[in-house]
Parts: C-alpha cells; sequence; structure tokens
C-alpha cells in the first residue's frame, strides 16, 4: 500500500475520534437545552432555530463540500439529536417516576 494513503488514512481516523468527542459535546449541550425547555414548559424543538443552523453552516463552509451536502449531514445530525434527546428525557421521566413510587 501506497505510504501517502496509510498516512492520509491515520488522518482520517484521527479526525474521525475528535468529531466523536466534539459530536458527543454536542449532543450533551442538546440534552441540556432540551432539560431547561422541557422544566420551562417550551417545545423541545424549533424549526427557526434548526434554519438558524443550517445557515450557519453555509456561513461556515470553505469547502471543499458543497453546501447542499452539508446542509444535508446536519439535517441528519439534528435529526438524530431530536431521538436521542426524546429518548434520554423519557428515560430520565420514567426513572423520577419510578423513584416517586418507592
Amino acid at each position: 500500500m501506497d505510504p501517502k494513503v496509510l498516512n492520509l488514512r491515520a488522518r482520517i481516523d484521527r479526525l474521525d475520534r475528535e468529531l466523536v468527542r466534539l459530536l458527543g459535546l454536542r449532543a450533551q449541550c442538546s440534552l441540556e437545552v432540551g432539560r431547561r425547555k422541557r422544566a420551562a414548559g417550551q417545545r423541545l424543538f424549533s424549526h427557526s432555530r434548526e434554519r438558524q443552523i443550517a445557515d450557519n453552516v453555509r456561513r461556515a463552509n470553505r469547502g471543499p463540500l458543497p453546501d447542499r451536502i452539508l446542509v444535508e449531514l446536519y439535517e441528519n445530525l439534528l435529526r438524530l439529536t431530536r431521538r436521542a434527546v426524546r429518548n434520554e428525557l423519557r428515560r430520565e421521566e420514567r426513572a423520577r417516576k419510578s423513584k416517586r413510587r418507592t
């Protein structure tokens, strides 16, 4: 195998690990926002906020990926994050209810 390819693959692996770390931090923030909004009786998710995120992504993009690809990536990220936040909030609510019954 070409040594340059091996080096590039190793770099991709390091970048993937960093992306996973950053996605975890992002998910923690989203979950905390969800907790605070739930406690305040607000809707968990906002279409206007998601549009704002897409606009931010487009403004930050310097290539080589086209805006539409990055926005699609973020749409999937947001969809999956919404699911994870909802699931965690449900789990926390069940745990609170179970604790009250004991």
